[in-house]
């Protein structure tokens, strides 16, 4: 075993919770800069010394809000900063729940797989169809068996003709080493 790394320095953070620094700088956090844009509701926007801004805030009994660091000069934003993350935080989750996460979901098939086992495979496929997600149908080929490859493609286009009331081909039948691959999509919705 090597030598242990080194320790991080510093105050470590009391009864295992981390405090986390927030993610703009606010009010005596923004220093370096002698002036500031300012902009915010009921404010004449415009440059400011960063000291006339911080009192403007002030004032009102707001925040001043670093939200463009970058700029030249930089823009603060005169707002109530929890009320601005809280914002913020509501937003980032609308957005995530309006991404519909899609999963590629797989069935597996032997060349030599029979009605029943078929019927099975479909309930399956089309629960996973209806539920939005992508279908991975492929038929392996162990040892001998793939001289049967007619046979796999056969299988997967009967799976597809038996499911094109719901989903569509994205990819026809194709043979990559010991696995017959086919992909389905969900039909969109009218």
């Amino acid at each position: 075993m090597g030598p242990r790394p080194p320790r991080p320095s510093g105050p470590r953070p009391r009864g295992g919770r981390v405090v986390r620094e927030d993610p703009h700088r606010i009010n005596e956090r923004i220093h370096g800069v002698p002036q500031v844009r300012v902009v915010g509701e009921g404010i004449e926007q415009g440059v400011y010394p960063f000291e006339q801004a911080l009192r403007m805030a002030q004032e009102q009994q707001l925040d001043l809000v670093e939200i463009s660091p970058t700029a030249d000069p930089p823009v603060c934003r005169i707002i109530d900063y929890k009320k601005f993350l809280y914002d913020l935080k509501n937003k980032q989750k609308e957005i995530k729940a309006k991404q519909a996460v899609v999963e590629m979901k797989e069935i597996r098939f032997g060349p030599n797989t029979d009605e029943h086992d078929l019927n099975f495979k479909l309930k399956h496929a089309r629960r996973f169809l209806e539920e939005g997600h992508k279908v991975k149908a492929f038929v392996f080929f162990k040892g001998r068996t793939i001289v049967f490859k007619e046979r796999g493609e056969i299988l997967l286009l009967k799976f597809a003709q038996e499911l094109e009331d719901i989903g569509v081909v994205e990819s026809m039948p194709k043979l990559e080493g010991k696995r017959m691959m086919m992909y389905l999509i969900p039909k969109k919705k009218k």
